[in-house]
């Protein structure tokens, strides 16, 4: 079934209204459901879950140091729209089908509000995960102006809660910003690019079983999660109208498994202005942006003097990443088309500013502990890929236990195939480098011997970040400050698959 593009409008998510607001706090309420959206006019009505009766959610927009309470309400039926894997860990038989929980990626939270994935709950509450600790999440904001985005975070089936709709973007605004005169109002749009398989009935597809079937599952988790389609704002290959001026595209990665990399047919320039945890010191001027699973950027396009011209966003990251197959350039190798066909509807005042915020590098003179962590790829009793980091499960004893208030660098050791977007949970850090190094060697000997010089983050990496892409092979460094909240956080693979089974890890911050 090969549906046209181009022929349905970007939706643009609404921005949540509040259920109470003053000057001392904000409080929401979120409600999470399962309900039919056409995601292309080709296609019937797909069943999918959202929050607030949207996939994707509405936009939660707050500002830098706002104080926001917000209740997350699981009002989904008791039958997923996906089967499970009850192999998996956490998602065994003793726990509800049907559970969720939110993390909103990248706060500065405290640790009860994260969404730890065992402090999920069911429908009205009734019955919650081993770590659940409060209905009503409270988040501090301590972040600067930035784009992020919530999703579930639920153990052993957070690939099927997010490929089911649960995602939406979550805004920090501040001043300081404001000031840059970026383009804004309907000239800022977020893009959450995600891809997806579809059955003839229009119903989303999610495989039950790998390539090689495990005949003794009914079920079987699978390695990673390729989709034919691609899905902008939960539109298969939307197009968007736009004026002849600059506007503002904040981009989001929210696929399970596949990486993006974002170039414009025209061959034009994007100007990057900031990456996951907020703006960069000033803009950079590129051709392509990649994009692993759960990383942002914020990049402005100018359509002044293109008046008339459609402009496609192309893809051409192999899937997976790195060492797979090259997209087809006539379906998954298209995202969305821009058409300049509005006429200007005012004089366009907006810029590219030439310097925007100090980024300040954290110095590695401050650093207390170095951690070597090692990204690995095993096998389980059915034969089954099973990434683990560290070497170790989910429910390993907890072994990375930083101070607050203090500095580390963590060298993320890939020792498999693929190409793994880490995440940590609570903080921004910064990317020291990337170094090759020989694999066989440190699997006989563990120890780390490169085989080439180390090489700098991209231009496009060099701000802050909480999301990063530890490529086979390599040595990954990043450099971090724990804080400001002590407690239990984790960090993990952002491809969902992996996540589930079983890279993910608990980490604890101690005073």
């Amino acid at each position: 079934m090969i549906l046209s593009k181009f022929v349905d409008e970007l939706p643009i998510p609404p921005i949540l209204k509040p259920r109470w607001k003053d000057q001392f706090y904000t409080y929401y309420e979120v409600n999470m459901t399962e309900f039919s959206q056409s995601l292309h006019s080709q296609l019937n009505n797909s069943t999918v879950w959202g929050y607030e009766n949207g996939y994707p959610g509405p936009t939660i927009e707050v500002e830098s140091g706002e104080k926001v309470f917000i209740k997350w309400i699981n009002n989904l039926p008791d039958k997923h729209l996906f089967p499970i894997d009850y192999t998996v860990h956490g998602a065994h038989w003793d726990v509800p089908d049907v559970r969720t929980v939110v993390h909103v990626h990248g706060a500065c939270v405290e640790w009860e509000s994260d969404g730890y994935p065992e402090a999920w709950f069911t429908k009205g509450f009734k019955q919650v995960g081993p770590y659940f600790r409060k209905q009503i999440y409270r988040y501090d904001n301590c972040n600067h102006a930035c784009t992020l985005w919530y999703h579930d975070h639920t153990i052993g089936i957070t690939r099927l809660n997010i490929y089911a709709g649960l995602a939406g973007f979550y805004l920090i605004r501040e001043n300081r910003e404001r000031s840059l005169n970026l383009p804004s109002g309907k000239y800022e749009i977020p893009l959450m690019i995600q891809d997806k398989t579809f059955n003839e009935d229009g119903s989303l597809y999610y495989p039950k079983q790998p390539e090689k079937p495990i005949p003794e599952l009914e079920t079987s988790i699978i390695p990673e999660f390729i989709g034919d389609t691609i899905l902008v704002n939960g539109k298969v290959w939307p197009y968007l109208e736009v004026e002849p001026r600059k506007y503002r595209f904040r981009l989001l990665n929210a696929s399970n498994t596949r990486f993006y990399r974002i170039k414009l047919d025209s061959g034009q320039f994007m100007y990057q202005i900031a990456t996951d945890g907020g703006l960069l010191e000033y803009p950079i001027g590129i051709r392509e942006i990649m994009l692993a699973p759960a990383e942002r950027a914020d990049v402005i396009i100018d359509f002044t003097n293109l008046e008339g011209k459609n402009i496609i966003m192309t893809n051409d990251a192999p899937a997976p990443f790195p060492g797979g197959d090259k997209p087809d350039p006539l379906t998954v190798g298209q995202v969305m088309q821009f058409r300049v066909t509005l006429p200007l509807s005012s004089v366009d005042t907006s810029t590219i500013p030439a310097y925007m915020v100090p980024v300040p590098k954290i110095k590695e003179q401050s650093v207390t502990r170095i951690r070597y962590l090692t990204l690995n790829d095993t096998m389980d009793q059915y034969g089954r890929e099973w990434m683990l980091l560290d070497n170790k499960p989910w429910d390993a004893p907890i072994s990375e236990n930083p101070k607050l208030g203090t500095t580390e660098i963590w060298y993320l050791i890939n020792v498999t195939d693929d190409s793994h977007p880490i995440h940590l949970h609570l903080i921004d850090f910064q990317i020291l480098d990337r170094r090759n190094f020989d694999v066989d060697k440190f699997n006989k000997e563990k120890v780390i011997e490169y085989t080439g010089p180390a090489m700098p983050p991209e231009p496009q990496e060099r701000g802050w970040k909480d999301t990063v892409r530890a490529n086979p092979k390599q040595v990954t460094r990043i450099i971090m400050e724990f804080g400001p909240f002590t407690g239990l956080y984790i960090w993990h693979c952002h491809i969902l698959e992996h996540e589930d089974y079983e890279m993910m890890r608990p980490y604890i911050v101690i005073r």
